[in-house]
């Protein structure tokens, strides 16, 4: 079957309009960089280096890496890449990238930025969902002593109360300004006390409508299970349910722990199963689209076009608010870019934050475009199919 819109992730025209000539010779130098497993490390480790020395380089990384994958340094930085989306009708969702330490401080200043963004959204028509991660707002040591059961000192509670204080005040505040927030996905063995405060904060704000959503990571065994687990939860509760779909972040170090540890795997064993199961959770969510508001967080072309699909089958609207699509800026706008110019709701994750503070977040990019089969390889080749086509 094919689509009524017959959206092609091929068209390079489409997916590279916003890129100028100059910036795309620049990401084609980039993920060439990419795509070679060695020449990535010597160059990630290089960067690394020259970062503990303090040597001059933050202007080099701000020209490149920096400027393909984040939106500026604060939000404010951010406003030509929400601006340059939005002519394309392509939505910003506004991440705070910055990783800090395990204080109190640090908890507070990232709740106050994240308060910031929603305020911005409010203020905005192109900023559909604002987002934040649990380990911004506490402790990933509390929470995983939450998740294995031991019993927590009155220190330790007073800090998991601050914490949940944090999260409501978010959530809260995201509901008062109509402003929908993701909660993402953190790592198996702090999850589960994660998706407890996600689904008692749906059950606050999510009575007329989807306001908070929680994040599915389809490549860990059973998650579709808990998917429809959240989806009864909210229907015995009546109130909406927000998921937001992605495969998952943190493969390698998942495998890693359950192998040192010794307890099985939580990943899927193989991508097909992975696949499958992100497949049908799509199914699942918009089989159940009156009380599931879903998010499509994935860079795989065959299961974008397949929520599609389910769409046109459901007879949805293209633009139907409770599906949107998201990808991570600098990424996948053969996807992004033809899926928005086809009618659908489309969002691009745009990191922001001091170059020196978001660094984390770009090693993980420069680490997961290489190690993903394909991903880079199927970038470059889109991007070298364009710039000959701008030639000929």
């Amino acid at each position: 079957m094919q689509l009524k819109s017959n959206i092609s992730f091929d068209d390079t025209s489409v997916a590279f309009e916003a890129k100028s000539n100059k910036a795309l010779r620049k990401a084609n130098l980039m993920f060439s960089v990419m795509n070679n497993p060695f020449v990535s490390r010597v160059a990630t480790g290089s960067v690394k280096f020259a970062l503990k020395l303090h040597l001059p380089i933050k202007g080099l990384i701000k020209n490149t890496v920096f400027e393909h994958f984040c939106g500026g340094e604060n939000i404010e930085d951010s406003q030509h890449t929400i601006n340059e989306l939005a002519t394309y009708r392509i939505g910003t969702i506004l991440d705070y990238s910055v990783e800090g330490e395990e204080n109190e401080h640090s908890f507070n200043n990232t709740k106050e930025e994240i308060l910031k963004t929603i305020t911005k959204a409010k203020e905005s028509r192109h900023i559909p969902f604002c987002v934040f991660k649990p380990t911004g707002l506490g402790s990933s040591t509390l929470f995983q002593k939450i998740q294995e059961g031991k019993e927590l000192t009155e220190k330790e509670k007073a800090a998991y109360d601050r914490i949940r204080n944090r999260v409501n005040e978010v959530c809260k505040y995201a509901f008062e300004s109509g402003v929908p927030i993701l909660i993402d996905a953190e790592d198996s063995w702090i999850q589960d006390p994660i998706d407890e405060l996600a689904a008692e904060m749906m059950e606050k704000y999510n009575q007329q409508r989807a306001i908070v959503y929680n994040t599915y990571q389809m490549y860990r065994v059973n998650m579709l299970e808990n998917l429809r687990k959240a989806f009864h939860y909210a229907a015995m509760n009546n109130y909406y349910l927000g998921a937001k779909l992605v495969r998952g972040a943190y493969m390698e170090k998942e495998r890693e722990r359950a192998e040192e540890m010794g307890y099985p795997s939580p990943i899927q064993p193989t991508k097909d199963a992975t696949d499958n199961q992100f497949n049908q959770a799509l199914a699942f969510c918009i089989d159940n689209k009156q009380r599931v508001s879903l998010v499509c967080g994935s860079h795989n072309e065959y299961s974008n076009y397949y929520l599609a699909l389910l769409m046109e089958k459901h007879s949805m609207n293209n633009d139907d608010p409770r599906v949107y699509f998201a990808q991570l800026y600098g990424m996948s706008d053969n996807i992004s870019f033809n899926l928005a110019k086809a009618g659908y709701n489309v969002a691009k994750y745009v990191p922001y934050g001091p170059i020196n503070s978001v660094m984390p977040y770009l090693f993980r990019r420069a680490e997961e475009n290489t190690s993903v089969a394909g991903q880079s390889s199927r970038e470059l080749s889109l991007i070298r199919k364009e710039l000959k086509r701008r030639e000929n």
